[in-house]
């Protein structure tokens, strides 16, 4: 596949160069004012824009069109319609006018609301994001739109992360103002995914009833071979996974996502790719977009795309690091330490503002990475703890040290501005990786390393942008009034590192001693994904999104009632193919096998028995059984022993459907309904070990981890 990049990249987008193209220049001018200042697009300016947006995307082969959204499911949803009306004589015109482009009506009522919608209220409303470039996918005019009830509240992704952007742009704009710029507009914050994922062969795929339904195996022994050589990481990429990445990388260019990096993973079949970081916004859109291209794009290359946390036992489950950072309009990342003293005290003040976001809102970062699937991964020695700390580096912590303490940083004494030591130009990458933080400083961005690889990055970016809003708000507050702001800068910076700095630390976040110093510090520590939902709806919380109106309380309940039905259901649909699998397929094979190695006894018998009777010379010794016994004795045992456990899960998950409180019900499912889970499956794949492979139900983790050459 030869491709001229630069003639291909964005060819599917009707962005800025085509709108420039194609709009008549006033029209281009208020589509971009509304782009840049938020406000309301006029109706007779979208109705020209519609127009050409319309005759543009049939030019691509476009025959549809649909408002792409981002429900609370975790996934994109789009209703298409076609461009074509009728006309009198019976012949069609294609047709597409602004009011078209500006709103649609989706069924709202079987979407998630937690309760703000009843299934009789089916009213709801998406809305154009001209912020997000239009795009064509397979044929349909795909255009990003807000989602949201006949009353008005989210009912989305999309919604509360642009809320998020404008609260941290209106507080970054005040503190930047401090510092005497003028020239700054807005304040955006920046995002580059890396996304991890697995590629297996479909035809196995096909075969694991746990992978179709679940997207993770809820069985399997570990393979002879796994990752024990770390031969995979960063090896020659095999040519069939080299095709699907050319295209993978091709379909992606041409929808203008910024696909620049890919390499294989630490577990057998697993794989990486990042992009270069845009805005926020585009920057979700275009991950959830990457998913579904990859997962369209494996099959071509006859193999399923995995994106589940956690799909196999025993190897590197998958996540989605999400690198954050501040950039005004001008070109200035504000999280990139400077050259001048002036640029320093900037950079360490809204450095400040992050330290002390992460502090008082430990509990909103573990919400927004919580769900069932990433419970299969956080807290391995392979991704970040549940315990949130930051990670700045030693030479930074010492930098910090000396500010607290008001002496000369060691490695040069040079005094800023601000009245305080410290180094005035900043080295980057001065420091080691520390893969083990959950949010650790790299240069000039800050690396959130808990999402996991399935889940829509929206709730990280509406947290992070929301808690260093709230702290750049207090910043502002407090600097505004003062008479000396040298002086009150200085004092500022000392005292938010002096009471958050224990939320920084730059060690081992596996340790055991960590999770010592960890409790000792008052760190938060919510394992599961349960612990993690409690917390959403403490005061302080309800409270801080209220006054950045980014969530009404109503808004937020309804997604905390989401996030514990979800977490039930996702559970119960494992237990529920558990159960299945153990009752049509495990327990029959094998107890198949245990009868073919009882008639195998049984005919040594008879031919012991029948040399006997005729006088031969023979052995009563020669022909022995032992290994039959034994195996028929272990899988026996084994057989009744899961065959308990998955009539136990069956009673478990049948007196859940009774509870009908959401936090008791996830509760229930985590507490009851997993133990019996992995006990079920603890036989199982003891059986599997016993079991010959041709005998096994389904593929094994080998067949599974290895199967793509």
């Amino acid at each position: 596949m030869k491709s001229n990049v630069p003639e291909i990249f964005g060819s599917m987008v009707f962005n800025d160069s085509i709108m420039r193209d194609k709009l008549p220049k006033d029209i281009y001018k208020s589509l971009r004012k509304t782009i840049e200042d938020g406000k309301d697009l006029d109706i007779a300016v979208a109705n020209v824009v519609a127009i050409a947006m319309k005759d543009w995307a049939i030019e691509q082969g476009a025959t549809h069109y649909t408002h792409w959204f981002q429900p609370l499911t975790g996934i994109t949803a789009e209703k298409h319609d076609s461009f074509i009306s009728p006309q009198n004589d019976g012949r069609v015109i294609m047709e597409f006018s602004g009011k078209n482009l500006i709103k649609g009506e989706p069924d709202a009522s079987s979407f998630p609301s937690g309760g703000l919608r009843a299934t009789f209220e089916a009213r709801g409303y998406t809305a154009w994001d001209p912020t997000s470039y239009a795009f064509v996918k397979d044929g349909v005019l795909c255009i990003p739109t807000a989602f949201c009830s006949y009353g008005g509240e989210a009912l989305d992704q999309k919604t509360p992360l642009l809320r998020s952007m404008e609260a941290i742009n209106e507080q970054a704009l005040r503190v930047v103002r401090l510092f005497g710029d003028t020239d700054v507009k807005r304040v955006n914050t920046t995002v580059g995914a890396e996304q991890e994922y697995f590629l297996i062969d479909e035809k196995v795929y096909h075969e694991r009833k746990d992978l179709f339904y679940c997207g993770r195996t809820l069985f399997g022994a570990p393979a002879p071979k796994g990752q024990e050589l770390s031969d995979h990481y960063f090896g020659a990429i095999k040519p069939r996974i080299s095709e699907f990445m050319r295209e993978l990388d091709e379909e992606l260019w041409k929808h203008g996502i910024l696909a620049k990096t890919e390499h294989n993973e630490v577990s057998p079949a697993q794989h990486e790719l990042a992009p270069i970081y845009t805005t926020s916004n585009i920057s979700v859109d275009h991950n959830q977009l990457t998913m579904e291209i990859m997962k369209n794009v494996a099959r071509h290359h006859g193999m399923v795309c995995v994106l589940h946390e956690k799909p196999f036992k025993g190897v590197n489950g998958s996540g989605k690091h999400n690198n954050w950072a501040l950039a005004t309009d001008t070109g200035v990342n504000l999280l990139n330490p400077g050259k001048s003293p002036h640029e320093n005290a900037q950079f360490l003040l809204f450095l400040a503002a992050v330290i002390k976001a992460v502090d008082e809102y430990q509990d909103l970062l573990r919400y927004s990475v919580a769900y069932a699937g990433n419970d299969c991964r956080l807290g391995g020695d392979e991704a970040p703890p549940t315990v949130m700390s930051l990670f700045i580096g030693d030479d930074l912590a010492a930098v910090l040290d000396a500010i607290e303490n008001g002496t000369a940083y060691d490695a040069q004494a040079a005094k800023m501005e601000i009245g305080v030591h410290v180094l005035p130009t900043f080295t980057k990458d001065a420091t080691d990786r520390n893969r083990t933080s959950p949010f650790a400083f790299t240069g000039n961005k800050f690396e959130f390393r808990s999402p996991g690889s399935s889940q829509s990055i929206a709730s990280p970016n509406v947290i992070l942008n929301t808690i260093v809003a709230e702290e750049l708000r207090q910043f502002a507050d407090e600097l505004e009034k003062t008479d000396d702001f040298t002086d009150a800068l200085s004092e500022l910076i000392k005292r938010t590192i002096r009471e958050h700095k224990r939320i920084i630390f730059n060690g081992d976040g596996y340790s055991e001693e960590w999770r010592a110093e960890a409790e000792k510090r008052g760190l938060l520590n919510l394992p599961t994904a349960v612990d993690a939902f409690k917390t959403f709806l403490a005061p302080k919380n309800v409270e801080l999104f209220e006054r950045h109106k980014i969530f009404s309380k109503t808004e937020m309940e309804s997604r905390y009632e989401i996030s514990l039905d979800t977490y039930s259901k996702i559970i119960r649909i494992e237990g529920l193919t558990m159960v299945n699998m153990a009752h049509k397929q495990i327990l029959p094979a094998v107890n198949r096998y245990v009868s073919e190695l009882s008639t195998t006894v049984n005919r040594k018998g008879a031919i012991e028995s029948s040399a006997a009777n005729l006088g031969e010379d023979f052995e009563a010794s020669s022909i022995s059984c032992k290994m039959e016994l034994s195996l028929i004795a272990k899988l026996s045992g084994l057989l009744d022993q899961a065959f308990a456990q998955a009539e136990e899960l069956s009673s478990k998950l049948d007196a859940a459907v009774s509870i009908k409180d959401g936090l008791e019900a996830a509760t229930y499912y985590r507490d009851v309904i997993l133990p019996a889970m992995q006990a079920l499956r603890e036989s199982c794949d003891t059986m599997e070990v016993y079991t010959p492979s041709d005998v096994w139900p389904f593929p094994t983790y080998g067949a599974l981890l290895f199967s793509v050459d």
